[in-house]
């Protein structure tokens, strides 16, 4: 087996432990209250993060591009209260506007 798949095996197994600490660590008992304010603020976070990578990366490098205007039409969107199917569709217009005038 070579290096790689050694460490493709050794990040999976990694993982899967990391996954069990949780549940098999806190089983039956509560969470201290600041805790459980922090647990609800990562997903989020993580989400927030992926979003802002998408839109201002390509590889290593910041770039503001059409994505950035289909974010911005969603966020109009989200401001205005609209179902979030209009907010998707919004910022995939958005996006393939300025696209197709570039």
């Amino acid at each position: 087996m070579s290096a790689g798949w050694v460490t493709v095996a050794a990040v999976g197994v990694g993982t899967v432990l990391l996954k069990a600490v949780g549940p098999v660590g806190v089983a039956g008992r509560q969470l201290p209250p600041a805790a459980e304010r922090v647990l609800e603020l990562v997903a989020p976070a993580i989400l927030a993060a992926l979003v802002v990578t998408e839109t201002f990366a390509s590889g290593r490098h910041l770039v503001a591009d059409a994505r950035l205007a289909g974010v911005g039409a969603g966020l109009v969107c989200v401001l205005l209260r609209a179902p979030f199917w209009v907010v998707v569709l919004c910022g995939a217009l958005a996006t393939a506007a300025v696209r197709a005038l570039q």
